[in-house]
């Protein structure tokens, strides 16, 4: 089965501590080469896309641009999510690098000064031009519908700013111009053993275009699972297509393709109640 892209945490560690994150209680760790090359030639025919992205900060590792050029020397195309904070430092580094395309949370400033935001919007937006000039897909993601007392006027009024041309917009946000994009969302509750159970008349793509894997190996369902609660193996020690098609990850496709939620995580999830039924 192939699937449309795999995350891969390659860092639980973050430089922020952002209030709409959930964190993890998992112990900080970094994976390194050997474990990512491993996950590189297991994940060989499975993806083309890896997004290094779980939890944590991806630009805080130290082999961040190895990581991705070994990638896509593999064939891969990689995609990161980052809150943007260490670009004016790596930015240039991930491009020469190779990285295919970049999720830039602008959502992610929170407390500081006006001239602290704007020093940082104007940060974010220099790498986006730069980047998308030399083809690099980035979108800029405001993903914090939903909640008062937000800087999005203000970000929306500096990006207008850096991007005069005219915005070609849909229902999820914008297209800025060649290769940028803005990326408009709802704030929602991540899916926690101590949330609302929703019931499991639920749907979710879990599974069935994406899964995960956290920094340890673990293989998780979704990029959500931020304590890896829902355990499909280790592909450092097993392969992944015995993993994927186990009989708890079978019982989750399928249970989503029949609209049913068959893990009580999946039923806690705010993400998934969007596509409740």
């Amino acid at each position: 089965m192939k699937y449309t892209r795999a995350y891969i945490e390659i860092t639980n560690v973050c430089n922020k501590c952002c209030s709409f994150c959930h964190k993890t209680k998992r112990a900080p760790r970094l994976m390194n080469m050997e474990e990512f090359s491993l996950i590189c030639d297991k994940l060989s025919g499975v993806t083309q896309y890896l997004y290094l992205h779980v939890m944590g900060e991806p630009l805080t590792h130290p082999l961040i641009c190895d990581f991705i050029s070994h990638a896509k020397d593999k064939g891969f195309k990689v995609a990161i999510t980052t809150n943007g904070s260490l670009l004016e430092r790596l930015g240039e580094r991930i491009v020469e690098a190779g990285v295919y395309k970049v999720n830039l949370s602008l959502h992610s400033f929170e407390g500081g000064s006006a001239e602290d935001h704007r020093k940082y919007i104007e940060s974010c937006l220099n790498f986006a031009k730069n980047a998308s000039k030399r083809g690099v897909l980035t979108v800029l993601r405001l993903w914090n519908g939903g909640v008062e007392d937000t800087l999005n006027s203000e970000t929306l009024a500096l990006m207008h700013e850096k991007f005069p041309d005219e915005w070609k917009f849909s229902s999820r946000g914008a297209r800025i111009w060649d290769k940028l994009h803005l990326e408009y969302g709802e704030r929602f509750e991540w899916p926690d053993s101590n949330a609302e159970n929703m019931g499991d008349d639920l749907f979710c793509y879990g599974l069935s275009d994406h899964f995960g894997i956290l920094s340890n190996g673990q293989v998780i369902p979704c990029c959500l699972d931020s304590d890896g609660a829902i355990n499909l193996g280790n592909i450092y020690t097993e392969s992944i297509e015995d993993i994927l098609s186990s009989p708890r990850a079978c019982a989750i496709r399928e249970g989503f393709s029949r609209k049913k939620a068959a893990e009580d995580l999946c039923k806690r999830c705010g993400y998934a109640r969007r596509f409740k039924i």
